[in-house]
């Protein structure tokens, strides 16, 4: 057994581990609408319908806030995770779930056929920011939404950014390609969504402290209305 595979193990132990913790014990800071983290992903998650995937859902520490109704796809690239994603689906009573191995960068879905895309604490770690954003577009059926829940980069020129900038080498290994600098909102703002929710707020926890949260929308497509001129010579020549 080599090295990554011995992190990949005890990584995947670790987040089962954290599944316990209870989020509405984090307390969000400078976040009006919300208190707590747990309250968060219930707003944001408890209502979603039909077809909804995950990207990178760990041990499985949101499937707690979902409809027990939706079909639940997980794009989970450590396989040691599934597991450990199984059993916590059955005790949240998540019946009709799908585990596919994959990464954002390459999601192994259909063209628009997703209903609403999940990423919590995911987008700091994938390898290219710019192509799994592209993918979750690719997937999202039109008026379909991706939620996110992402720590950030500091501001330029503050405390927190430089510990982020410091930290980042030795972070990202530890935690599986984790960045704690990585300037996400300005990606999300390229990549043409609309925006319908967004939030920012800290943690007490410095180094992943700037947080945004949000949903973004996929553009319905677009009905033609017919042309009001063309109708009226069309009944002219009736």
């Amino acid at each position: 057994m080599n090295l990554s595979t011995i992190q990949k193990r005890l990584f995947a132990w670790g987040m089962a581990k954290a599944n316990h913790a209870d989020a509405s014990t984090i307390k969000l800071i400078d976040c009006p609408e919300y208190q707590s983290l747990g309250e968060l992903k219930q707003a944001l998650l408890g209502n979603l319908q039909h077809k909804v995937l995950e990207i990178g859902p760990g041990a499985g520490a949101s499937l707690a806030y979902y409809p027990k109704d939706i079909h639940w796809i997980g794009i989970e690239p450590n396989p040691f995770m599934h597991p450990y994603l199984e059993r916590e689906a059955q005790q949240q009573g998540l019946s009709n779930i799908e585990l596919r191995q994959g990464t954002a960068e390459d999601l192994p879905v259909e063209d628009e056929s997703i209903d609403t895309v999940v990423s919590t604490h995911v987008l700091c770690s994938v390898t290219d920011l710019q192509a799994s954003l592209q993918e979750i577009k690719r997937i999202l059926k039109p008026g379909g939404s991706l939620i996110f829940i992402e720590h950030v980069a500091g501001e330029c020129g503050t405390w927190t950014r430089r510990v982020q900038d410091g930290i980042e080498p030795v972070w990202k290994t530890l935690f599986d390609n984790c960045h704690p600098n990585r300037e996400t909102w300005k990606i999300l703002e390229q990549i043409g969504l609309e925006t319908v929710n967004f939030y920012q707020f800290k943690l007490a926890f410095p180094i992943v402290s700037p947080h945004i949260a949000g949903i973004v929308r996929k553009k319905p497509v677009a009905i033609e209305q017919p042309d009001s001129r063309s109708l009226i010579v069309s009944q002219n020549r009736l």
